[in-house]
């Protein structure tokens, strides 16, 4: 067995039984989401998984994976591919899922049989993120905060997106082995006034507030009406009627609050950031992440601005007692887009899937 450790690739070095003794091959590896659905089709020739053509699906034109799987292979390639692994937005329980946010529910026996693949697998797409870090190098990822000295341990990863992630790798002493799991439902924990006005007006509409309803773009969304509902920000005509049009209006919102626009805008991202700040901090301290904090997804990226403003880091290390173990910790936004596509590669190349169901 061998790590992830060569000059093109970051300082994680993973659990990848496969890697240096992968068959040459081809691999479809997914990454599949609420909002689009990303394949792409890999040639397998030694430890790097080459990307010979890839494609974005709008997920909800979609009735089924199957259904986008069948398009990519019929109309984007002539080339069978020997696996699938699909990142997938949800908990993965014995090659079943349901998808957040998406009504679509897949097993990979079934998937295996339409699309004519024989061997599928599907993992956790934080998890894919997770294993894509390996993947990266220097120049795809942003330092918010380094470190004075690296300490070997567990690393935490947070993406907000159209919904929220989580995910962690554990450090056994010599590899990281990504896991999943579904923090990002757990109940939304609020500090101060306005956070608890907040809490009550997401209970008239959700029975259970969770920190997805505040940190993913749904959650932009719902902090953005809820300042316009309740605390009576002024919604100018001008960004009403720009929100009417846009298609992304969480991103509407940010960009704007990013150009200094709207107080309402400035106001909604000011709340965002710091809930963001909070649950980060959660998932450190949960997972004793000593190695890193990786934020991904969708969202992080696109608002670095905000994100290195110092409010970000002071939130952060606002956790009673524990400052001292979160300000060691180093900070990055993960910039590439594809990276649960990139993981999902790796792990069908390389990764334990002949034993995972989850």
């Amino acid at each position: 067995m061998k790590a992830t450790t060569s000059s093109n690739s970051l300082w994680i070095p993973l659990y990848l039984p496969g890697w240096g003794n992968a068959q040459s091959c081809c691999i479809l590896a997914a990454d599949v989401g609420g909002t689009k659905t990303n394949l792409a089709l890999y040639e397998i020739r030694g430890d790097h998984p080459a990307c010979l053509v890839e494609a974005s699906y709008p997920s909800k034109d979609y009735d089924s994976f199957s259904l986008i799987v069948k398009d990519f292979l019929e109309n984007k390639t002539n080339k069978k591919p020997l696996r699938l692994c699909a990142g997938v937005a949800g908990p993965v329980i014995d090659g079943r899922v349901e998808v957040t946010n998406l009504p679509w529910k897949m097993d990979q026996r079934l998937v295996s049989k339409v699309v004519g693949i024989d061997d599928v697998i599907f993992i956790n797409d934080l998890q894919a993120t997770a294993y894509g870090l390996a993947a990266l190098n220097a120049q795809e990822v942003y330092t918010i905060r380094s470190a004075d000295e690296l300490i070997p341990g567990n690393i935490a990863v947070i993406a907000p997106g159209t919904g929220l992630g989580e995910a962690g790798l554990y450090f056994d002493g010599k590899y990281y082995r990504p896991f999943a799991t579904e923090g990002g439902h757990c109940d939304f924990a609020p500090r101060h006034e306005i956070d608890i006005a907040l809490l009550q007006y997401l209970q008239k509409r959700v029975e259970v507030v969770s920190w997805e309803h505040v940190v993913s773009g749904m959650g932009i969304l719902h902090i953005y009406h809820f300042l316009r509902d309740t605390h009576q920000m002024e919604e100018p005509v001008a960004l009403q009627r720009q929100l009417e049009q846009a298609s992304d209006k969480a991103a509407l919102i940010s960009e704007s609050a990013i150009r200094n626009e709207f107080a309402i805008c400035r106001e909604t991202m000011r709340l965002f950031v710091r809930y963001l700040a909070h649950e980060a901090a959660n998932l450190v301290l949960k997972l004793k992440a000593t190695g890193g904090l990786y934020l991904g997804g969708g969202i992080p990226p696109k608002i670095i601005d905000l994100l290195i403003e110092e409010r970000f880091y002071t939130h952060y290390l606002h956790c009673d007692r524990m400052q001292e173990l979160v300000e060691k910790v180093p900070i990055y936004v993960v910039l590439n887009d594809k990276t649960a596509l990139l993981g999902a590669a790796y792990y069908a190349a390389y990764g334990p899937h002949g034993k995972a169901k989850a």
